[in-house]
Order: structure tokens, then sequence, then C-alpha cells
């Protein structure tokens, strides 16, 4: 009874505010996106493809051992640099296969964040559907054209924290040079370089 008691209200008020909603809506202007025709305005430094910068890559395999999807493959050989006044030759990783296969990848960043080499990239490029899923698969080639589309980093605050280097660079600056003049006599001995 208590219940029945509550509900004063109109019968039909309720279809009421809902007409009312939908004329307020048909007054307001369309924000509908012409996609296809017009391309979209994305944010900056929007997460569409994976670009890889194959220069940087030193087969360290940190992108693909902390992949939580496992879609990242990578195969190396070693080749042997002669080093000019080195007693033997060294050796380096040289790059033959990475392939990011893209119908497995969640698009996490993790790959990109954790490579110590910048050799991973994020494109804002997001048209590359495929009509076969394994054409998802994109090889080093692939990749590699994908660094034309990826922008510049964001210019530096002026009123933000400087970087670490440009600190480093500026206490090296301002730090004095070690003259000659100043360097103390060893122990045991005075003044005019006497010994004791």
């Amino acid at each position: 009874m208590g219940g029945m008691s509550e509900r004063s209200g109109l019968p039909g008020e309720g279809l009421v505010k809902g007409l009312a909603v939908t004329l307020r809506t048909m007054t307001r202007r369309s924000t509908t996106q012409q996609y296809p025709d017009v391309a979209p305005e994305l944010p900056p430094r929007s997460r569409g493809v994976i670009a890889l910068l194959t220069e940087n890559c030193t087969v360290c395999m940190l992108c693909a051992r902390e992949c939580p999807d496992w879609c990242i493959y990578i195969d190396s050989h070693k080749e042997e640099v002669a080093v000019p006044g080195a007693a033997r030759p060294r050796q380096r990783n040289v790059l033959d296969r990475f392939d990011i296969d893209f119908s497995l990848c969640m698009y996490c960043g993790i790959c990109v964040e954790v490579c110590p080499f910048d050799a991973l990239y994020w494109s804002p490029e997001f048209e590359y559907a495929e009509y076969d899923i394994k054409d998802l698969l994109h090889d080093k080639d692939h990749l590699g054209e994908w660094m034309a589309t990826v922008p510049p980093p964001p210019a530096h605050d002026p009123h933000g924290e400087p970087s670490k280097e440009e600190t480093t660079a500026a206490r090296k600056a301002a730090a004095p040079a070690a003259r000659p003049d100043r360097v103390r006599p060893a122990p045991g001995t005075e003044q005019g370089g006497a010994p004791v």
C-alpha cells in the first residue's frame, strides 16, 4: 500500500518526457563525420599502427619478450665486424626478420615503451584493413614504410622542467675548468717543491 501512494504521477508523464528529449535532439545540428569522404581529425600522438626503424634495432628481443600477445616474431644472425686495432673481430646481431601480427596485437604499446633504442614508434595511420587475416602479418619492410607517417615529437614546453640532458650540459658548462696553478702540492713537499 505504501508503494502505491508514492507513485503520484500523471498517466503518460514518462511518454511526455521522452518526447521532449526527442524534440530537443531534433533541433540540434548533426555532428556526423562523413568518414570515407572526409578524413577524421585524430588527436595528436594517436595509436594507429606500429612503425619500425630498422637501423635502430639491435635484436635485443625486449619487445618480443614483453609482448603479452606474443605477436612479434624476430630472427637474426651474428656477423663478425673487423675493428681496426682490436685483437679480434667483434660480433653484432643482424636483423633478418621482424614481423608483427596485427590480427593478434591489442595495441597496448608495451613494445614501443620497452624498446631501449627507439626502434619502434606509433604511427597515427589506421587504414590498413585487409580482406584476408593472413595479410595482417606485417614484415620489417612493411613496418618500415610506416615510419614516413610518424609525427615528430611534441615541442618542449618552455615553462616546463628542463630535460636531464639540458641540465647536465648546463652544469658542465658552468663548472670552472681545473687549472694547473690550483693543483695542491703532494704530501711531504713544501710550497717550493722541496721535500721536507
